[in-house]
């Protein structure tokens, strides 16, 4: 081959190889830029679409801000509306509970009054029955805790004669009344009662069982009754009391049964004069 033809080729090789890489990179150059428009015209729409978005989730939590707000208002001011009702109904509360205070100190003051007065009604009910009442008064005053004499005086007849008897009977009750009223003997135990605990004379003391075994059981019964009588009627203290009492009923007796029974005896009374 020709030396020059081959290198005309040649050149006409690099100069059509040339033209295509131009023709690659206009081509390339041009779809960059169109690729770069393409992608500059989707993110302005996606800017757009975002600053709508975000325009409208603004909105969006500007209303739910101002529906919290006025929510929180209406919610604050019922609140406020329930704690002044509740102050109010407190503080009426309060008036009332002072105005009952107020009463019921009151009632107990006269209470107090009414127990000290009916206490010196039955003071004066017992001082007057002293002299009113005699043998065989339905309603008359009994010394509470004072031993019955009676079932003394049975056994000192069945076991002395004349002067004896008399002084026998005397020395047995003083003795027996002195032990009674004796605080260092003791001869109580607890009973449930219910839900309750009581004090009873208890059977099995000693000095009691002695009692019965040598001067017979009426006579411990007597004084276990005056023993009850104590724990009943003065607890505290050891010697008799007197008591208001239906010797009818073998109790004690109302006020109003001892001005009812005073007031007809007054009544009789008179009627003997005239």
């Amino acid at each position: 081959m020709n030396p020059n033809h081959k290198i005309e080729s040649d050149k006409l090789a690099d100069g059509l190889a040339k033209k295509i890489v131009e023709e690659i990179e206009k081509r390339a150059n041009e779809m960059t830029k169109q690729k770069n428009e393409e992608l500059k015209k989707v993110r302005k729409e996606k800017n757009e679409e975002l600053k709508k978005v975000r325009k409208e989730l603004k909105q969006i939590i500007t209303d739910k801000d101002k529906m919290l707000k006025k929510v929180i208002k209406e919610k604050k001011e019922e609140l406020e509306k329930v704690i002044n009702d509740n102050d109010k109904m407190l503080e009426e509360e309060r008036c009332e509970l002072e105005q009952l205070g107020d009463i019921n100190s009151a009632l107990i003051i006269k209470e107090r009054q009414s127990t000290y007065e009916l206490q010196e009604a039955h003071t004066e009910l017992i001082r007057g029955f002293r002299d009113l009442s005699g043998e065989g008064s339905v309603i008359g005053v009994k010394r509470m805790g004072e031993v019955d004499g009676k079932p003394f005086l049975k056994v000192c007849e069945q076991r002395f004669n004349g002067e004896n008897v008399g002084l026998q009977h005397a020395m047995l009750c003083s003795e027996w009344q002195k032990n009674i009223n004796d605080s260092a003997w003791y001869p109580f135990k607890l009973v449930v009662t219910g839900e309750k605990m009581k004090e009873v004379v208890d059977d099995e003391d000693d000095k009691l069982k002695k009692l019965s075994e040598e001067l017979g059981e009426d006579v411990m019964n007597a004084v276990k009754t005056a023993l009850e009588e104590l724990n009943d009627f003065n607890p505290s203290g050891r010697y008799s009391v007197p008591a208001l009492w239906n010797f009818v009923h073998g109790r004690k007796a109302t006020l109003s049964e001892g001005i009812a029974h005073m007031t007809q005896q007054i009544k009789n009374f008179k009627r003997q004069r005239t």
